[in-house]
Formats: C-alpha cells, sequence, structure tokens
C-alpha cells in the first residue's frame, strides 16, 4: 500500500475548506473544531451511563462478514452501562454501531454545533455515536449512503485507514456490498502490510494513514473507504451531510434501496453461489487493476 499522512490543521475558512477538500473530496484533520463545542469536555462514559446506562444496545464482535452474515445484525445486546463497564476492564473487541444516542438523551444536541459554514446538506435527524473498547475493529468499508462525515474522536485513540473510492478493486471489494474481502486487521503489526500474498492488488493502493486523538474532526469524503482500529477504549461522534450534486444522491438511493435489496435477497435464497460468484468477480477485477 501507499500511504501518506492526512492533512491536518488547527482552523480552515470555509473557503479554503471547500476549494482545497471539499470539491476535490481529499480527507482533512481539524484539530479545533470541536474544542469550542461544550461536548468537547462534558461528554465522558460516566456521563453518558448517567444519561442513558439502561439501555439496551447491539454489540458487534471483530469477526469479518461471510456469505451467510446478515447485513448489520448484532453479535449480543448488552444494557449501554454493563457495555461501558465491560471496555473499561481492559482490551475488549466489542463495539458499538450506528448507536441513535440523541434520541434517548436529546439534551446532548444542545453540546454541539452543527458546522454549516463548512458544507450543507446535514442529515440532523442522524448524528451517530460510534464507541469501541481498545482492540476492537471497524472492518475495511464505505458508508452506504455516500455521504460526506465529518467525524469527531472525543474520548481514546483511533487508527484509521483511508482510501478515495476508485480504489475499490484494488482493496477487493465484495459486488453488490461496501466491504473489502481482504483483512486489514493490525496490518500495522506486519511492517504496515496486510497479506500480499493473497490480496496483491493491495500493494498498489494509494491512501492515508491517521491517528485520531481527542477532539480531532477528521472529513471523510463521500465513498471514502475506511479501516478503524481502536488503540484505546473511545467514543466518537459522526455527522453526515449529503452530496450536493444529484449523482451523489441518487447513487447513495441505489445502494441503500437497489443495491442491498438485491444482495439481501439472493443472500437468502443462494448464498453460496452468489458468495462464488463475488468472490470469482472481485479477484479478476483486482487482476484488471494490476494490469
Amino acid at each position: 500500500m501507499h500511504l501518506q499522512p492526512v492533512d491536518t490543521v488547527n482552523t480552515i475558512s470555509p473557503e479554503d475548506f471547500k476549494k482545497n477538500y471539499y470539491s476535490p473530496k481529499k480527507p482533512l484533520i481539524i484539530k479545533d473544531l470541536a474544542k469550542q463545542w461544550p461536548a468537547y469536555e462534558k461528554w465522558s462514559w460516566d456521563y453518558f451511563k448517567k444519561l442513558v446506562g439502561d439501555k439496551k444496545v447491539g454489540l458487534y464482535n471483530n469477526v469479518k462478514s461471510d456469505a451467510y452474515t446478515p447485513i448489520n445484525t448484532a453479535d449480543d445486546y448488552k444494557t449501554f452501562g454493563e457495555y461501558i463497564d465491560m471496555i473499561s476492564d481492559g482490551p475488549a473487541g466489542w463495539r458499538i454501531f450506528l448507536f441513535n444516542i440523541f434520541e434517548h438523551a436529546p439534551e446532548l444536541t444542545k453540546d454541539f454545533t452543527w458546522p454549516e459554514n463548512l458544507m450543507a446538506g446535514f442529515v440532523k435527524r442522524y448524528p451517530m455515536l460510534f464507541t469501541g473498547g481498545q482492540s476492537s475493529i471497524t472492518h475495511m468499508h464505505f458508508d452506504i449512503d455516500m455521504s460526506h462525515i465529518l467525524h469527531t474522536q472525543f474520548s481514546g485513540r483511533k487508527r484509521v485507514l483511508l482510501f478515495p473510492n476508485e480504489e475499490q478493486h484494488k482493496l477487493y471489494r465484495k459486488p453488490f456490498e461496501v466491504l473489502s474481502l481482504a483483512d486489514f486487521s493490525n496490518y500495522y503489526l506486519n511492517n504496515g502490510t496486510p497479506d500480499y500474498n493473497s490480496f496483491p492488488a493491495l500493494k498498489f493502493a494509494k491512501g492515508y494513514e491517521v491517528i485520531l486523538e481527542h477532539g480531532d474532526t477528521l472529513f471523510m469524503p463521500a465513498g471514502y473507504w475506511h479501516h478503524m482500529e481502536y488503540l484505546d477504549s473511545g467514543f466518537a461522534m459522526s455527522l453526515r451531510a449529503l452530496q450536493s450534486s444529484m449523482g451523489g444522491k441518487l447513487k447513495g438511493l441505489w445502494n441503500l434501496f437497489g443495491m442491498r435489496s438485491i444482495d439481501t435477497l439472493l443472500k437468502k435464497t443462494i448464498p453460496k453461489p452468489w458468495y462464488n460468484w463475488k468472490r470469482k468477480k472481485l479477484f479478476e477485477l483486482a487482476e484488471k487493476e494490476m494490469k
């Protein structure tokens, strides 16, 4: 893989952001955006436990999906308070995916402001909290709705790999899915390389690597592939914004209601042949990229 650091600024003007990052779809770290929010100092595990500790949440482990795995199905359920206690005891490969904590504690929405000076189209019904215990992993994927993301880390550190959407076949994208077949887990422990023997096209993939810390806000352009590993137990919030172009919006709708429906149907009816066809196809496309 050919990785470079993500550009980092303390602050940025709306004009510079739109010209140099939003329009060309280039990721960026903004260090001080969240530091002006009450959430920066106020949000903590104890605070969340007090507000929503009794709410039941779905937990996800580190096992990658296979031909039979239903989409976005939790591996276990606990109350939020039980989950916090579990990951506070040390490494725990469990994360919470797309938890809308704001539905249960709407007062939290007063602790941050929507950065509408940077971009329009925020989906304000769906700010999302992402939490993970130390060693938990979000496997390589891109967001199905093709939204732009402002992802702010509030606690702990998280290592992130990022790739533009056009690198998809070098990343061994599964057809009709938003997931990579390749496993990037702990890639950095192996001299910064994943399994090139099984997935040789990864050698040619061009992307970015960054470690997010408390207060860092990552601008992740629409369609960007990302793989995240929690170096510490922590949590982050994502603010989503629809693309300004009609083409971008339509692509997100197709992914949500067309592509996903086809994949779900065939996973239920012919899971093994469907998986085998996708596997064959993705290796063909990766081979074509290498040539």
